[in-house]
């Protein structure tokens, strides 16, 4: 099994509970992704959160893993591809703070749920809180029915606000999917990157705690100057500085028994993570293969891509700052599910178009993907 560095949660308290779009549309592309090879084996996570979506380390410091299939639930026949029966009354299982609307309902999950609880991740990342957070209550009985009322009463443009309407894009979508429907994660992922594009951002792995951490290395081993004639600045880059101590949100659902993972896997490694690397550097390894690697000690499954081709670029603050893209963008485009928004390019921006596009098309997953138990 791979070992792993921090969770999304680890990075979003280190970055001060707030991601910019840049790095929310970058995770994006890779959790849909990981969402949709767990689907493509028929099985159903139920459990989407941020804790359960590792970086990894090293050269593979910017891929995003999936772990922790403790409430996986196979949703179909693998050889006929039946899927379940519709049913109700089904008590909550996963994270009452990221789980779907029907969920909450009592309806039996499926691959539209996981989707659902993905988008709410998403506005949590970029909200810094979900508006259901921090409710009161006796029990969790009680505490999940306020979850619930509260997540019912707030309609999906309260919720997405103020960010570009493809979020809300998202979630109608995912809400507009039938029990046993597939999801066109295609077209999910789309919708992102077409907003990535549009807000020019360049897809160089450059995410909010590498610019932050890379700051945090800078102020606390500044460059040291030779004295003499020939003074001059030295030229090393100082190692980054490690993870700050993991912090947990106050999680509603299971127990943190069931979310366990070595605390060897929540460091960070390599100067800036290994991930100042440039757009233009992004490409499909040829002849790759990806694995599902599956732990028999604690049934936590970890989705893994390929290596992907990335060259590290000068390190220098000059570079950072110009890669950290954190603005917000104003609403741009149209709710309507399956509708993709575009806007009028000129001939200078084909060229960013055509290597972003690439960049992102290089952590899509291969048909003969197998999974090793």
């Amino acid at each position: 099994m791979d070992l792993l560095g921090p969770s999304l949660e680890d990075l979003f308290n280190f970055c001060s509970r707030k991601l910019s779009l840049k790095t929310v549309l970058m995770l994006a592309d890779q959790m849909i992704n990981r969402v949709e090879f767990i689907h493509s084996k028929s099985f159903l996570h139920r459990d989407i959160k941020p804790d359960n979506f590792l970086m990894g380390l090293g050269r593979r410091a910017n891929q995003v893993y999936a772990i922790d299939f403790g409430l996986a639930k196979k949703y179909r026949d693998s050889s006929t591809h039946q899927h379940i029966p519709y049913r109700e009354n089904k008590n909550l299982t996963g994270t009452a703070r990221y789980a779907s609307m029907n969920t909450h309902l009592g309806i039996e999950q499926s691959r539209r749920d996981d989707l659902e609880s993905l988008g709410y991740v998403l506005m949590y990342f970029l909200r810094g809180s979900l508006p259901w957070q921090g409710l009161k209550a006796g029990t969790k009985k009680q505490k999940y029915e306020k979850i619930s009322e509260k997540k019912v009463s707030t309609s999906i443009e309260a919720l997405c606000r103020g960010y570009p309407t493809e979020f809300a894009s998202y979630f109608h979508y995912c809400r507009s999917l039938r029990f046993d429907d597939k999801p066109d994660y295609a077209y999910l992922k789309r919708i992102f990157r077409d907003l990535f594009i549009r807000e020019g951002f360049q897809f160089d792995y450059v995410f909010d705690w590498t610019i932050l951490k890379y700051q945090q290395s800078q102020l606390a081993t500044p460059p040291t100057r030779a004295i003499g004639p020939s003074a001059g600045t030295s030229s090393g880059m100082p190692p980054a500085v490690t993870n700050a101590d993991r912090h947990t949100g106050g999680e509603e659902g299971r127990p943190p028994a069931l979310v366990s993972v070595d605390s060897s896997r929540r460091r960070m490694s390599g100067p800036i993570l290994n991930t100042l690397s440039s757009a233009n550097a992004l490409g499909q390894s040829s002849g790759s293969s990806r694995r599902v690697a599956v732990s028999s000690s604690r049934d936590a499954f970890v989705g893994a891509e390929s290596d992907i081709r990335t060259r590290t670029a000068e390190a220098s603050p000059g570079a950072a700052h110009r890669a950290l893209s954190g603005q917000r963008s104003s609403p741009i485009g149209s709710s309507d599910p399956k509708r993709v928004v575009s806007s009028g390019r000129n001939a200078s921006h084909v060229k960013n178009y055509d290597t972003a596009l690439r960049g992102m098309e290089g952590l899509q997953l291969e048909n003969d993907e197998r999974t090793h138990y």
